[in-house]
């Protein structure tokens, strides 16, 4: 994940997609990563189920929280 500059807002991690990220899926492979390592992907409110679910049929998701900043946060 890079970090955007202050004028521009994260955007989902789904291909193609270029709307504003509101939540993080925190995931981690325990073949790969250590148990304390999260990898995040940022997800749209279109996204966040598709996305949660990819990771979850492997057993990578770990959590999924409302973005920093987000409207989301407040609901």
């Amino acid at each position: 994940m890079t970090t955007p500059s202050p004028d521009e807002a994260p955007i989902c991690s789904a291909r193609g997609c270029r709307a504003p990220a509101r939540f993080q899926l925190r995931w981690q492979n325990p073949r790969l990563h250590p148990p304390e390592r999260r990898k995040t992907w940022l997800a749209c409110p279109d996204h966040r189920a598709s996305l949660g679910d990819f990771l979850d049929a492997r057993g990578f998701l770990r959590e999924v929280v409302p973005l920093p900043g987000s409207p989301t946060l407040g609901s």
